[in-house]
């Protein structure tokens, strides 16, 4: 007999939702039996769920999951799969890539901002000290009353 899941199992598994999975199912990408009102997951549809919560990962749309899923096909080695699959991959490898230069970019960018906030904040602090001491100084010098002029 072969081993049968659980909405909750595999959604649990997959780290998934039971409404994503249905969601998956309304599109077609699963397609559980039916026990009543209960939906009964094969290992061919844990299978397929794997594959679609994978290319998720990887970046891929539903349709592009779907697509690549679809071309299954043992008898001849699965090579148009497999080219489609490594395409993909290479594709996104490249977007990725083009992403990291990017953000790169932007972290030099707030490293760059970052240093200057913080000279600027060395410089307020340096001509807050200062005149705290000129301040100082000024309250503990002796004062001499001033004199008064004499009228002639």
């Amino acid at each position: 007999m072969q081993k049968s899941y659980t909405i909750r199992e595999l959604a649990q598994e997959f780290g998934i939702t039971a409404r994503t999975m249905r969601h998956y199912e309304e599109l077609g990408l699963l397609a559980p039996a039916r026990r009543g009102q209960a939906r009964v997951y094969s290992a061919a549809d844990r299978t397929r769920l794997k594959l679609i919560v994978r290319g998720k990962r990887l970046g891929l749309s539903l349709e592009e999951s779907r697509e690549i899923i679809a071309m299954y096909d043992p008898e001849h080695g699965n090579e148009q799969q497999l080219r489609r699959l490594l395409e993909r991959v290479r594709e996104q490898r490249v977007a990725l890539q083009a992403r990291l230069a990017g953000l790169q970019a932007m972290l030099a960018e707030l490293d760059a901002v970052e240093a200057g906030c913080l000279a600027s904040l060395a410089d307020v602090d340096a001509d807050a000290e200062a005149d705290a001491e000129a301040e100082a100084d000024a309250e503990a010098a002796p004062t001499r009353p001033a004199r008064r002029r004499a009228n002639r």
